[in-house]
């Protein structure tokens, strides 16, 4: 066909299109389907409404990815607040495994205390932090540890008087205290008992002390809060909620360096500081569509980590459960991607937990497909080979959760894991066959965790203590296998 035959049929349908006479339309080919074009350029109003909803899509699913961390601890504040009663001073102790089920892959063997006090209402907090075997730390609210405490922390488990300031607060005369300061109005104070004697325990958690520094001249005794039963969650909402969540804490906090550009990117769907959150139609379905999209991919970057320095082994499926630095900064960039991958999944980082030391913190390694690359099915049965002598200086344990929830498995048995503090059955070498299923082998109950038909599970192996066979990786983890 010749040119001017092709130009007259281009002429033709701008016509059609309503585009004027010597318009020449032009379709291209695109992921969000054809775009028709006008010298180039977005052809009509439609086609250029269409780009913009696409535009505001992406960056609700980027935003929803970037914002996991923030949200998390968001919403266990307002649960904790809306199902307990909790307030800025208070904390809450959560022990038993219906207790933990809101919490983001909780170990089910230490029980968790904390709270999160908004220091814009608190002033500069005291906190008196006991004597003892614990593990613990305060958290920005884009969890980042401003401190460790405990057997990680300054205190070196001797315990300490800290002083914690809020962003722009004064310092006050501080004889006596170790101050620290937070970039966020809003924190997270924690702690874990490590020391497996019940009265043990519960002396640490009574010596624990939260309040205003206003009132160190006669501080309340800090009130202690149990779940009780009530229904609560800490995982961020689906959809549009996720954005509701995320505007409110938005609202609260000041906005860093690094932010300003996803803020930038947050302005057309309707998040603005100091603005209220009023979003039309369109801008509610886009954050509802985008925040289902960022859902996803999050659950493929979190349980199908394609980093090949996620893999503990070359020879098992293990992965390490933390990949990012504690501050959440690489040498170049902002570590976006390790930061979802983990609080996707999971909540909270101190220093302990990324510890390079043999003998101190946590280690954290995941198992979420089996040797084949399929999902964990809870209508089968699996098996995990944990050789003798695991190195770990205190205890080592096997959690099994929920993979949509990512919370403690609920298979109405009270039983999520099983770890070295437990009565096991152990072969005649020392080591030990854990089971999982949703039946027990006959004569070995004792080493089964209970799944649920019809629900992906994923596992987490724990070292409290981690000796140097793991850090150098010359210790194996056998993969949990199909078990007939």
């Amino acid at each position: 066909m010749s040119s001017v035959s092709l130009a007259s049929r281009g002429c033709l349908l701008g016509l059609l299109l309503g585009l004027g006479p010597g318009a020449v339309a032009q379709t291209v080919e695109t992921r969000i389907g054809p775009v028709p074009l006008q010298f180039g350029l977005p052809a009509d109003e439609v086609t250029r409404q269409k780009l913009y909803d696409e535009m505001d899509f992406q960056r609700a699913a980027q935003t929803y990815i970037w914002a996991l961390p923030i949200v998390s601890f968001a919403q266990w504040q307002a649960s904790a607040h809306e199902a307990f009663g909790a307030k800025d001073a208070d904390v809450v102790i959560y022990e038993t495994l219906k207790d933990r089920f809101g919490i983001l892959t909780a170990n089910a063997t230490t029980p968790y205390i904390g709270g999160f006090p908004d220091l814009s209402k608190t002033g500069p907090l005291v906190i008196g932090y006991p004597a003892g075997a614990t593990a613990g730390g305060i958290g920005d609210f884009w969890q980042r540890p401003v401190t460790d405490m405990g057997e990680t922390g300054p205190d070196r488990g001797k315990g300490a008087k800290y002083l914690l300031l809020g962003p722009g607060q004064e310092l006050p005369p501080a004889d006596g205290y170790s101050v620290i300061r937070s970039p966020t109005n809003n924190v997270f104070v924690a702690f874990r008992v490590l020391d497996p004697d019940p009265e043990k325990a519960k002396k640490l958690i009574a010596a624990f002390q939260m309040y205003p520094y206003a009132d160190r001249a006669n501080p309340q005794p800090t009130r202690v809060l149990r779940p009780e039963g009530r229904a609560w969650s800490q995982i961020p909402p689906s959809g549009f909620a996720f954005f509701e969540r995320l505007n409110d804490i938005l609202q609260r906090e000041p906005v860093f360096e690094r932010d300003r550009m996803m803020m930038a990117m947050l302005k057309p769907l309707g998040i603005e500081k100091g603005k209220a959150f009023a979003p039309d139609t369109r801008q509610r379905k886009n954050l509802d569509d985008g925040a289902r999209i960022g859902e996803m991919m999050a659950q493929t970057k979190s349980f199908a980590k394609r980093e090949p320095e996620a893999l503990y082994r070359s020879d098992t499926r293990w992965l390490y459960v933390i990949l990012l630095d504690p501050s959440q900064e690489a040498e170049s960039y902002s570590q976006l991607d390790e930061r979802s991958d983990y609080f996707y999944e999971a909540v909270t980082t101190t220093r302990g937990m990324v510890s390079k030391t043999p003998g101190v913190g946590q280690a954290y390694l995941g198992a979420y497909r089996d040797k084949n690359g399929a999902w964990f099915d809870g209508g089968k049965a699996y098996k995990l080979h944990v050789p003798a002598d695991a190195p770990a200086k205190l205890f080592w344990s096997l959690t099994v959760y929920d993979a949509l929830t990512r919370v403690l498995i609920d298979n109405g048995q009270d039983i999520a894991d099983r770890s070295s503090r437990n009565d096991l059955q152990k072969n005649a070498d020392g080591s030990v066959d854990l089971y999982m299923g949703p039946s027990a082998p006959p004569g070995l109950e004792k080493n089964w965790i209970p799944t649920v038909p019809g629900k992906a599970w994923f596992a987490y192996f724990r070292l409290y203590g981690p000796l140097e066979p793991y850090s150098d990786r010359s210790w194996k983890l056998p993969n949990i296998e199909a078990s007939n």
